[in-house]
């Protein structure tokens, strides 16, 4: 099968090295000068130090070149939230499509389907998600993720450009379900960051991770979702992970919170993409709008703001009144 994957980050070459080993893979790099890197030196250095190339996966710059190569196999979009929408009206709608972004449109406050659905009704599209941190993928550690598509054949293509020995792909007829999901548990994640970093203890974090899953299935039934997505990869399983994972991004946004850094110097300090920080406040307004209450997300959104410390974050969540669990 011809792949393009569009986004030479971590998780879009860590699928890449996965895939080129049975599959045509062309990976997509934005900056002319990395593809240039990579192409020389077959190691992403930026996103994967250490982690070799195989000889088979192309690396390119020419974006025309990419999305030609997945017209009759698969585009797989690796950027950030903020480059689905380019990419999608980029493909044509007969080239099956899966992203692996998570997060809320800034502006829109679309979901992946939902914004697919505006930029190319009647596409081809689907989203690949669940636990996974891109090192272990890239090193062929065991990963396991989910294809959901209202398309059955857009799934088989997932399946069949993905699933291999020490990578399991489920699939799922709940999209909606898998990117609220998807969405949503890194803001869970700074959460929990906050919590662990004020040495709050194991009781707190626990609380904290079961309420924030129940926020995410609030917001995703508000949606349209299906309850029993959010106890399976892209629900308690990616909310587990990314909440205690130490490789997790939002979570070391959290942590850096708690002590007392700023949310621009964390970023810089950082270096790469944390979604969390970007979707927190779309996702608040998004569920604003719903009539879903999301207490943990309103505590997150104040912190990144500066509204809030996180010694009044926890306060504000711990000083609500009583009130039945389900």
């Amino acid at each position: 099968m011809k792949i393009s994957v569009l986004g030479a980050g971590a998780w879009g070459t860590a699928l890449s090295l996965q895939a080129a080993a049975r599959h045509d893979v062309l990976l997509w790099a934005r900056d002319a000068q990395q593809a240039g890197r990579m192409q020389q030196h077959r190691c992403n250095e930026r996103y994967l130090p250490g982690v070799l190339l195989p000889p088979g996966l192309a690396i390119t710059h020419d974006l025309n070149a990419a999305l030609a190569h997945a017209e009759q196999g698969l585009a797989v979009v690796g950027t950030p939230m903020s480059g689905l929408r380019d990419m999608l009206q980029a493909l044509k709608p007969s080239t099956p499509v899966l992203w692996l972004c998570k997060g809320l449109e800034a502006g829109s406050g679309l979901i992946g389907h939902e914004l697919a659905a505006q930029v190319r009704p009647g596409g081809r599209n689907g989203v690949l998600s669940g636990p996974s941190f891109a090192t272990e993928v890239a090193r062929a550690q065991p990963t396991a993720l989910v294809a959901a598509s209202h398309d059955p054949a857009v799934l088989d293509r997932a399946v069949a450009a993905f699933h291999a020995d020490a990578l399991r792909i489920y699939t799922s007829a709940d999209p909606v379900g898998v990117e609220v999901g998807g969405a949503v548990k890194n803001v869970m994640a700074i959460a929990t960051g906050v919590c662990d970093g004020l040495g709050l203890g194991l009781n707190a974090r626990a609380a904290l991770i079961t309420r924030g899953l129940a926020e995410i299935t609030r917001l995703g039934l508000a949606l349209g979702a299906r309850a029993e997505t959010f106890m399976g990869l892209s629900g308690l399983g990616d909310l587990v992970l990314t909440a205690t994972g130490d490789l997790s991004r939002n979570r070391r946004v959290g942590l850096a919170l708690a002590r007392g850094q700023q949310p621009g110097d964390i970023l810089a300090e950082l270096g790469h993409v944390s979604e969390g920080v970007y979707s927190a406040k779309t996702i608040a307004q998004r569920a604003q709008a719903l009539g879903v209450s999301m207490p943990i997300t309103d505590a997150v959104v104040g912190l990144l703001e500066g509204r809030l410390t996180p010694a009044q974050g926890v306060q504000h969540l711990l000083q609500r009144e009583a009130k039945p669990e389900g």
